[in-house]
């Protein structure tokens, strides 16, 4: 009879950029406490309360050289989460150098951490998460280089899944809903759009957290 295979985390070495942010955060809290030893990769700082049994790296993910610096700080790697990102203020992400810095953060940091931490993950035959968006299966007017990035990062997911399939890694993304979290705080955005609320077949999600 064939075993059934072990979903734990236990003892698993995770790596989450923009670990401080409310997804990457949510997502260091559950690793945690299902037993995981847990690193946040961020250019902001631990929120107050944070676990001090989380590690914590300061780092810009647009920077080549913290990033290969970190790789060769981590001893071992079984999951690399790249959660790091940012979205602009309604249309500023229309001018050249906004657009340009965007994709920088979601799509070529996703691509710095993954050269990186190729053979750590080889040595594990561990797994690489990508968070994608809703947005990037539709428009985003207000924010086109978030649309772009988060649409290129299911597309650079799809061909890191090929090329590194060889090395034994499995490589996937979760494409989130809007979410309420700071940086949906910062550019004022307390509800979901109508427009998007009805592509949620449940609801918002903290309709269903409240529900």
């Amino acid at each position: 009879m064939a075993t059934a295979p072990d979903f734990s985390v236990r003892g698993k070495h995770v790596l989450i950029t923009g670990g401080t942010g409310g997804i990457g955060g949510a997502l260091a809290k559950a690793f945690l406490d299902h037993g995981a030893h847990v690193t946040v990769a961020d250019i902001a700082a631990t929120k107050d309360g944070t676990d001090p049994s989380i590690r914590y790296e300061q780092l810009d993910v647009r920077d080549d050289a913290a990033v290969e610096a970190l790789a060769a700080r981590v001893p071992k790697l079984d999951v690399l989460i790249h959660c790091a990102g940012r979205i602009a203020s309604a249309y500023e992400e229309y001018k050249t150098e906004m657009f340009k810095d965007i994709l920088d953060i979601h799509l070529v940091g996703n691509l710095r951490f993954a050269n990186a931490f190729r053979p750590h993950l080889k040595a594990s035959k561990g797994c690489l998460i990508n968070i994608a968006s809703m947005y990037s299966y539709f428009g985003s007017p207000y924010a086109p280089a978030y649309g772009a990035a988060k649409t290129a990062v299911v597309s650079l997911t799809k061909s890191l899944a090929i090329a590194f399939a060889e090395d034994g890694i499995r490589v996937n993304a979760v494409a989130c809903a809007q979410m309420y979290n700071d940086e949906s705080q910062r550019l004022g955005r307390s509800s979901v759009a109508p427009q998007d609320a009805r592509r949620i077949p449940h609801g918002p999600l903290d309709d269903l957290v409240q529900g």
